[in-house]
């Protein structure tokens, strides 16, 4: 789809019509509405936890980002501790906000006042490693000159919906605070993005990704409440609607994420919630019933399900879920489009007496999420945990024992290519898991840092091939960038086994390596993963030792003990044990512990992962190595 120039105007995005007022354009009543915000109407556990983080937080005073905690970026590469303040202080919003419209007393009101003025004070509100204060080599924010990104956008977004929520107890006690707010958001979010047309995250390249459908959705939300009624609200709009429409013309037709099962969140997600938004502003007119692609979307969470809290982890998503995703989104998305298995998954993660929703997704998913009947009133379901996905897009492929269980082994291959979005070198890698639990793994991202998108990136030992199941040739790891990509890939499958084919030999830049053929199959019959890995590499002075060997890497997680031609696996989470033998039984295997002091690594692994690398150069430059992962049966 193309952008129309700066100065277009779209005055009813695709002929619409009328948008909403900006007092009636976001789907949540008004605190004005008094039978939607009584508390006896609002889901107790929800409101109950959120009272109590709220209540305790008048204890303390307002976090605060600090000049130097931003600086820290360009001194250390630390961006974890000033986002820590920067998150912390808008969630502690949300969190007075929602018990404002609640409640409508006055020391709530006063609770959003300071929260909101502080973040009209802030200096900046874009994340550290995004703003280009660096580049013209200063270490703390111009407000002269605000930098639109994800954290802009965010901030944006919340006084929008802050505004939208409680704008009539906002006039009554704070006059002019309003209009406070729609100064800052017009010169910090929708000056630069209407005057500007080289945000990166545009796409305009070519290279669309989660940042695109992320701003342009909080931009879509700030526009319709925050901007003047007419040619510019309406304007802006338009071009927030061009950008979600480019955005969408992106999603490939299997509706997978190259980014993973994480980013599907923070963009997807987001141009879902963007089509919510645009169906109620433009009372239906604007048909949210998204195209073929995004049907197929909706179900690539439950695509990659594994069971329980895991999934099947490529990029930098993690292997395990984090709190406080909004699958009422997901829920709203897969009844629009008449999914019912991914409307059973988003179901299946209600738990009774559990909060419905938090604020660390943003405010404006925590309110929808409060105030969607089809949501609140939702019962728990079962997941579908599909017997077989191929997604062509990305060359995921999953195959388990039978549909609808997680029982036994589930094996999960990634071909591709080293270009993807927050790409990790992983072109072949195998993922195994044992009743729903990865016991054979990704180790998936650290915290960010400055490095982790830097020149630097393949430094990060996550980001490397050799810290994921795939062989290192020669000394050699894979390279990044797309031309690194699978070959001749295969796929076939029937009710007695599933197998996918590779050829991994274009992953590594080496001109020796004719081919490394990798085949990977579940057997249905007896449960047990086989890989089987055929190698053809030019002759050599020598097999190779230490640095320069060719081993075949096994990331493992749980507790691990080897032997000659085997290891058991005992899985995390009580979900039982793993032999893993190969062939020749003779072939050495080196082992190697890595110890997790990351939270974003321990929080999913605990406390350490450990790599087997089976040294297959003693075995010749041609040759064959099996490995097969078969599940230990429950000690009496």
């Amino acid at each position: 789809m193309s952008h129309p120039p700066s100065d277009a105007a779209r005055p009813h995005p695709s002929g619409a019509g009328p948008l909403a007022a900006p007092s009636a354009c976001l789907p949540v009543p008004t605190a004005d509405d008094r039978s939607a915000w009584s508390a006896d109407r609002l889901d107790p556990p929800t409101l109950g936890a959120l009272r109590a983080r709220a209540c305790a937080d008048l204890a303390a005073p307002w976090p605060l980002p600090s000049a130097s905690g931003f600086a820290r970026i360009a001194r250390d590469g630390d961006r974890a501790g000033y986002e820590g303040a920067v998150f912390a202080r808008e969630q502690r919003l949300s969190r007075a906000v929602v018990m404002a419209a609640v409640t409508l007393d006055d020391a709530w009101i006063d609770e959003v006042a300071d929260g909101v003025t502080l973040l009209c004070e802030q200096s900046t509100w874009c994340w550290p490693a995004h703003d280009e204060a660096f580049g013209r080599g200063e270490v703390v924010p111009d407000p002269a000159r605000p930098f639109l990104d994800l954290g802009a956008g965010e901030v944006a977004a919340q006084l929008a919906w802050t505004d939208h929520l409680l704008g009539t107890a906002l006039d009554h006690r704070y006059p002019g605070l309003r209009a406070r707010v729609r100064h800052e958001v017009g010169h910090r979010v929708l000056t630069p993005f209407a005057a500007r047309r080289d945000w990166h995250w545009l796409g305009l390249d070519g290279d669309v990704h989660n940042w695109s459908a992320w701003i342009h959705g909080h931009v879509l939300v700030a526009a319709l409440v925050l901007a003047p009624e007419g040619t510019t609200r309406d304007r802006l709009v338009g071009l927030a609607v061009d950008g979600l429409e480019h955005y969408l013309a992106s999603v490939p037709a299997d509706g997978a994420v190259d980014e993973g099962f994480h980013y599907w969140w923070q963009g997807v997600c987001r141009a879902l919630e963007a089509l919510d938004v645009l169906h109620h502003a433009s009372g239906g007119a604007l048909d949210p019933a998204p195209a073929a692609a995004l049907r197929e979307t909706v179900a690539f969470p439950y695509r990659m399900h594994l069971g329980g809290p895991w999934y099947v982890n490529a990029a930098d998503s993690p292997a395990r879920v984090p709190p406080g995703q909004p699958w009422d989104a997901l829920h709203r998305a897969a009844r629009r489009t008449g999914d019912a298995a991914a409307e059973a998954h988003a179901a299946a993660q209600r738990r009774p007496g559990a909060p419905l929703a938090r604020e660390e997704g943003g405010l404006g998913r925590l309110l929808r999420a409060l105030t969607d009947p089809g949501w609140n009133g939702v019962r728990p379901a079962v997941p579908p945990l599909p017997r077989d996905v191929w997604l062509p897009s990305v060359q995921l492929f999953l195959a388990r024992r039978a549909e609808g269980s997680c029982a036994g082994l589930t094996l999960a291959v990634k071909g591709g290519h080293n270009g993807e979005h927050h790409n990790h070198n992983d072109v072949g890698s195998v993922v195994v898991a044992l009743n729903g639990v990865p016991v054979v793994v990704d180790p998936g991202r650290p915290t960010y840092t400055a490095r982790t998108f830097g020149p630097d990136r393949y430094g990060v030992w996550t980001m490397r091939s050799d810290w994921h199941t795939v062989p290192r040739i020669r000394g050699t790891d894979q390279a990044p960038g797309a031309a690194y990509a699978a070959r001749d890939v295969r796929v076939r499958s029937d009710e007695d086994e599933a197998v996918l084919s590779l050829d991994l030999a274009g992953a590594y830049p080496r001109s020796d390596v004719a081919g490394w053929r990798r085949e990977a199959r579940l057997d249905r019959r007896d449960g047990r993963v086989r890989v089987r890995e055929t190698w053809d590499l030019a002759p050599s002075t020598g097999a190779g030792t230490g640095e320069s060997a060719t081993r075949v890497h096994l990331v493992l997680a749980g507790t691990v003990t080897t032997g000659e031609g085997y290891a058991v696996v005992t899985a995390l989470e009580g979900a039982g044990a793993v032999r893993i033998t190969w062939e020749p039984a003779s072939t050495p295997c080196t082992t190697t512990v890595r110890l997790l002091d990351d939270p974003w690594l321990g929080d999913v692994w605990g406390e350490r992962l450990t790599r087997i690398g089976i040294d297959v150069g003693a075995l010749g430059p041609r040759g064959t190595l099996t490995w097969v992962v078969e599940e230990l049966p429950e000690r009496p």
